[in-house]
């Protein structure tokens, strides 16, 4: 049984990536700039924010942190778009989600350059990649792919099932993995609450994506042995006994799921740390692109 470390995969990328950057440097060539725009105080966006600026430092890129008030206008977010969007040094800004109610999220992707959407949540960079081009995969499935490449699970063949169908991990991980590709060629079940009779799907899958949201949601008699689980949950569950009063929970009853596993990542530490490193590396082909 493969423990899946998003961790380690995530430092040897970073690590990748600080010798590219190096390279780049020695050929008189500029650093990788990646900006982030957050809006209000949302103390788990602070928090991950905070991470990728780390990493840029720590892979040798320019970053440049934007921090709104949750009163500002849409008006007022837009035109930091586009300041953005018009400023040369910049290669891939994100903004970062949830936004604060009375802002339109699609409104705002939209306004987003497609070439500087490091994200991959325009959908230009969502078509093109469906219709596999060239274009910036959205972080998280990006990162999943890469850990099962890495880890050398096939794909090939084999029967997944992606509980959960949003736009930012469930519906592109579907895609991806369905794909002609070298991590794709999957037979894919895409399940979501309206799914009737979950567990006999789940319990013929040889790979499992979980991207709910609902802790512990996945249990040991919805899987069958040897199965290969990929938890995308991230939750804080409150918790008295923890210095931070709160516990992150993925969407897999992980203790009890991980005797029938032949591979699964663990959370945290799991998928998390690989969508950081994932939007670093759309970052690099973004800045690659302009040379």
């Amino acid at each position: 049984m493969k423990i899946l470390d998003g961790k380690k995969i995530s430092q040897d990328i970073k690590d990748e990536l600080k010798m590219l950057v190096s390279n780049r440097l020695k050929k008189g060539l500029k650093k990788p700039h990646l900006a982030a725009i957050i809006v209000g105080n949302d103390g788990a966006s602070l928090t991950y924010v905070g991470s990728k600026v780390k990493a840029c430092d720590y892979v040798g890129y320019d970053s440049t942190l934007i921090k709104l008030e949750e009163s500002i206008t849409e008006e007022f977010l837009l035109e930091k778009i586009n300041n953005l969007n018009n400023n040369p040094h910049i290669d891939g800004f994100i903004v970062q989600l949830p936004l604060p109610r009375g802002i339109d999220e699609q409104k705002i992707l939209l306004a987003i350059d497609p070439y500087k959407d490091v994200d991959g949540f325009h959908p230009t960079n969502f078509g093109r990649m469906s219709l596999e081009m060239e274009s910036f995969i959205p972080a998280t499935p990006y990162g999943i792919i890469e850990l099962l490449d890495r880890y050398e699970i096939e794909t090939s063949g084999k029967d997944c099932v992606v509980i959960g169908r949003s736009n930012i991990v469930g519906r592109p991980i579907s895609i991806l993995l369905s794909q002609k590709s070298k991590k794709g060629n999957a037979t894919v079940t895409l399940a979501h609450s309206k799914t009737k009779n979950l567990k006999s799907i789940t319990k013929n899958a040889d790979i499992i994506i979980s991207a709910l949201g609902i802790p512990g949601f996945l249990k040991s008699d919805m899987v069958k042995k040897g199965v290969v689980i990929i938890d995308v949950g991230i939750t804080r569950v409150p918790d008295q006994s923890s210095s931070k009063g709160y516990v992150i929970k993925g969407d897999v009853d992980y203790q009890n799921v991980l005797e029938k596993s032949s591979a699964i990542t663990p959370v945290p530490g799991g998928v998390g740390p690989m969508t950081i490193s994932m939007l670093l590396k759309n970052t690099f082909l973004a800045c690659q692109r302009k040379d």
